[in-house]
């Protein structure tokens, strides 16, 4: 996990090209049964016939499994009719997050892998920014099923040009995205477990610039107490971030450790460790209301070795100065 959000933080701080967002959904085949599957993905041109991409993907409901996960992905593409039309193929690494059935003990288990996800896409640019897209994935694990999706969606171009089709160089940044903030959030952590048990969870979050597009944060969380297992803990966090839109908007990738400092003892027997450390992989957005406040909305996955994986998804309002 650690190796692929970390080169996508090291790409994301790079002053490369045009951004654009999407949103994809359609079914999904297994060997086993047929579900669903959506995608988020955000976008980056390399020049004319190449793109690179970071993804969350979830995988719907398997039979025994309930899995989704990040993956970085190269691209080569091909645009046609005056740009409007691109062809594309890609892949990449695939850090995968499975709720599966326990193996001894227990009720369920968490597992975390890797696999490689191949993707073809075709992007259809019917205006300056809005993009219809289609889009083909399949996921090669290493201790699972294998899976295949047809997705749909719509994309939008968070840096567009003056006509339809894909803007290859941005303006480069002279100044940091961020200053200081400092954020209350509020929402629900959610247990990864067959019932995904949820419970009330808050945060408080102090963001600082690093360089032009790299953030730290320093955070203390409260995940609630209803569910298996309650955690407080404090989280430290590097994030790869961008602003778009005058600098209203920003979206940001972050990772780092949490450290619970206070926990139940509600814990499975077939853990490993103790439980004190885990892992934050972490998606966040920000909307600059004026020159001092902000409002921001963060998924978490907390990433644990003892079956407690959770998400926390909180939003809230902050302080800039």
């Amino acid at each position: 996990m650690s190796t692929l959000l970390i080169g996508t933080l090291l790409i994301l701080s790079s002053p490369v090209s045009a951004q654009e967002f999407s949103l994809l959904a359609g079914p999904l085949v297994s060997d086993s049964a047929n579900t669903y599957s959506w995608d988020a993905t955000y976008r980056e041109g390399l020049g004319r016939y190449a793109a690179w991409s970071f993804s969350w993907i979830n995988e719907g409901h398997i039979p025994q499994h309930h899995r989704d996960g990040q993956t970085v992905q190269g691209w080569g593409r091909l645009p046609l009719w005056n740009d409007r039309l691109e062809l594309s193929a890609g892949t990449g690494p695939y850090r995968y997050f499975d709720t599966t059935a326990a193996q001894s003990g227990g009720d369920y288990s968490n597992t975390h892998g890797w696999g490689l996800l191949w993707s073809v896409r075709a992007a259809y640019y019917f205006d300056r920014r809005w993009i219809a897209q289609a889009q083909l994935n399949h996921v090669q694990v290493f201790g699972g099923p294998d899976t295949t999706a047809l997705l749909f969606g719509i994309g939008y171009q968070l840096e567009a040009k003056g006509e339809p089709g894909p803007r290859q160089r941005p303006i480069p940044r002279t100044t940091k995205v961020t200053n200081n903030e400092v954020t209350a959030m509020f929402g629900k952590t959610i247990l990864n477990s067959d019932n995904s048990e949820s419970a009330n969870a808050g945060s408080l979050e102090y963001r600082r610039g690093l360089w032009r597009y790299v953030d730290v944060t320093a955070s203390y969380i409260h995940e609630g107490g209803k569910i298996q297992s309650r955690r407080d803990g404090i989280a430290a966090q590097f994030w790869a971030t961008r602003a778009f839109f005058d600098d209203e908007l920003t979206l940001s990738i972050g990772v780092g450790p949490y450290v619970s400092i206070t926990q139940n003892d509600d814990l499975p027997q077939n853990r490993t460790g103790d439980g004190r450390v885990s892992a934050l992989v972490a998606v966040s957005a920000s909307y600059r209301l004026g020159q001092h406040w902000l409002t921001r909305i963060t998924w978490n996955r907390i990433v644990t070795r003892y079956d407690r994986d959770t998400d926390l998804i909180e939003a809230g309002v902050g302080l800039r100065f």
